[in-house]
């Protein structure tokens, strides 16, 4: 079994940065398997008990969020401008090195996925893999039978681009400006540009599920919580590659 620095693991933790957390372990305020340790370099496997002042910490080989995400930030990790989804994180858990997987525009809410296991996010977010993802969307005017023809056989958007099939539905006839679409693509903007080459425009739209993962939705608009154990393995469900 691997075995990590006791500094390193503190420091993946998100309890601070590397020389913090050094400092801590010298003032005797790190115990592990029920004894004081003061060296940071102290090697720990995942099966010791490492406890930090008095809370034990819940140790994994990786860690995985999802957030409901609010209509006022930016998908990506830093930016001198606008405000990201990183600002919705506390502070521990932006210094667990956490990064989203795929990106969402500005203006759409929704299911965002946060980990620190680089090999899932590739698998989420590679377009050989054909991830499908799910929306809710409103539409300016009421779609039609033509608009969902289209959808299937794959829209030109304004850079000449031609989309893969995509499903679009209308969950209730009498409704016709309420849908459901599914892509396995992620162009930017894509939906909102896919309704804009038939004339249409969105005017919200919410990522619900992402391969078999679907948005708690009790999550209020810029929540998020760490995934159970039967949610991480929903995301791996159809992930081979990943053991």
């Amino acid at each position: 079994m691997a075995k990590e620095r006791l500094d390193k693991v503190l420091g993946n933790f998100g309890l601070g940065s590397r020389s913090d957390v050094k400092k801590e372990i010298h003032q005797g305020l790190v115990k592990v398997n029920g004894v004081v340790i003061k060296d940071p370099g102290f090697k720990v496997t995942l099966t010791d008990e490492v406890i930090y002042y008095d809370e034990t910490l819940a140790r994994k080989d990786f860690y995985y969020f999802m957030m409901n995400k609010a209509p006022d930030c930016i998908t990506a990790t830093e930016d001198p401008r606008e405000k990201t989804v990183m600002d919705y994180l506390k502070e521990r858990h932006q210094n667990m090195s956490l990064f989203p997987v795929g990106r969402l525009d500005k203006e759409t809410e929704g299911l965002l996925l946060f980990t620190t296991d680089g090999t899932l996010a590739h698998y989420y977010t590679s377009p050989k893999h054909f991830v499908e993802k799910e929306y809710y969307a409103e539409i300016s005017d009421s779609v039609t039978n033509e608009d969902i023809l289209n959808f299937e056989k794959g829209i030109v958007l304004d850079d000449g681009y031609k989309t893969l099939p995509a499903k679009l539905a209308i969950p209730d006839p009498t409704n016709p400006t309420i849908v459901t679409v599914w892509l396995k693509e992620g162009k930017y903007r894509q939906i909102r540009r896919m309704f804009q080459s038939l004339g249409k425009e969105v005017t919200y739209l919410k990522r619900m599920k992402m391969g078999n993962l679907e948005l708690d939705p009790s999550l209020a608009l810029g929540s998020y919580r760490e995934l159970s154990e039967a949610e991480v393995a929903l995301l791996k469900e159809k992930t081979p590659v990943i053991q």
